[in-house]
């Protein structure tokens, strides 16, 4: 199939869900735990463990599926944070024959660099989860990234129904991350309008450098001081920034009595929402993304250039960026089953121990 889709300003949407490549991938070398000498090599760079733990537990694992199921050489690696250590992981890549690399990248600069180091090289490359800003990536796999912002922006004004003129404080994403600016122009083209309208009152709003956790609680902390505890709502754009505003709120006593947002459908912000300390989240069926970034590098590997269903524009250069985008999914208690029976959360372990008798309370399991 070849889906090509009306764009709009910045981004052009995938027609449906699930929708993804214009082509069959025919599986090469041995099944199973890589492919033979003449199959292809892939390189991945994954990030860091500490900004979100989906990472290692869920992207690792589907890829790993994915590329083991196509029967292709694989080397999945992480940076840890670490821009130096994203580098010197892509030239040893590159000096291993790796015939495409995947990268999501620290920040725009160090992932440009690589991307252009490798394309000198002959090598194709795909932005995975987050777009490189004039970076010149061959292609791009992710999830309609303002999407997730909006349904941020409504998740909190749905939790903060009945609640008179709430003040609402923004905790955004890295301010080097390309998605984090997506989120934020999603949820804030709901709240803004609010705002403007004297029903909402806009609060401190800060970026958190490198998603950093620690820094998010310090900041939020501050936040409180700042408005003398009199926040009534948290647009925090992750789980694990969620995580930090509800420790800060505990220490308060305010845990479970302001509503905070999420992103990525951890199995701590999962836990969270059951304790009702975290209103809301959003699923990112990270399997859907591994998957057709998987097939998109096996293609590229064969010598193929696929055709995609979407494009998203380089905010930088300008460019058209041939792209595969997934449709994103909010949860609120009311639904946590939905990611349960897409096996991306593990009952046994999201019910765990004290978690135990709020799923049989909600029924889920």
């Amino acid at each position: 199939m070849h889906l090509l889709s009306s764009s709009r300003p910045r981004i052009a949407l995938a027609a449906a869900t699930g929708a993804v490549l214009a082509l069959t991938l025919t599986a090469c070398g041995q099944d199973g735990g890589g492919g033979g000498d003449d199959a292809p090599l892939i390189g991945v760079i994954l990030p860091d463990s500490a900004s979100s733990d989906r990472w290692e537990t869920a992207d690792r694992k589907y890829l790993e599926a994915a590329f083991e199921a196509a029967g292709v050489e694989y080397d999945i690696q992480n940076a840890q944070g670490s821009r130096e250590d994203f580098q010197t992981i892509a030239d040893q890549m590159l000096t291993k024959g790796a015939d495409v690399l995947v990268t999501v990248n620290l920040d725009s600069g160090t992932g440009k660099t690589v991307i252009e180091k490798a394309k000198s090289q002959g090598v194709a490359t795909i932005d995975y989860d987050r777009l490189t800003e004039d970076g010149g990536a061959d292609y791009y796999v992710s999830f309609d990234n303002e999407q997730v912002g909006v349904l941020q922006g409504e998740g909190l004004v749905s939790c903060l129904e009945g609640v008179a003129n709430p003040l609402v404080a923004e905790l955004n994403g890295s301010p080097t991350d390309n998605n984090a600016t997506l989120f934020k122009a999603g949820y804030d083209s709901v709240l803004q309008p609010l705002y403007d309208a004297g029903t909402f009152t806009k609060g401190p709003d800060e970026w958190v450098p490198d998603w950093d956790n620690a820094q998010g609680g310090t900041l939020f902390e501050q936040m409180l001081t700042d408005t003398g505890t009199e926040v009534d709502g948290v647009l925090a754009a992750n789980d694990g920034l969620a995580h930090a505003v509800i420790t800060v709120l505990e220490r308060n006593n305010l845990n479970g009595t302001v509503p905070v947002t999420g992103q990525d459908a951890t199995i701590q912000g999962l836990q969270n929402i059951l304790t009702g300390d975290q209103c809301m989240t959003v699923y990112k069926a990270i399997e859907e993304e591994a998957n057709a970034a998987a097939e998109l590098a096996v293609a590229l590997a064969n010598g193929e250039k696929p055709e995609t269903d979407a494009s998203v524009t380089d905010p930088v250069s300008g460019a058209e960026v041939p792209s595969v985008l997934l449709e994103p999914v909010a949860i609120t208690i009311e639904n946590i089953q939905t990611v349960v029976d897409d096996g991306f959360a593990d009952p046994a372990e999201l019910c765990a121990g004290e978690y135990a008798a709020l799923c049989t309370e909600h029924g889920i399991g």
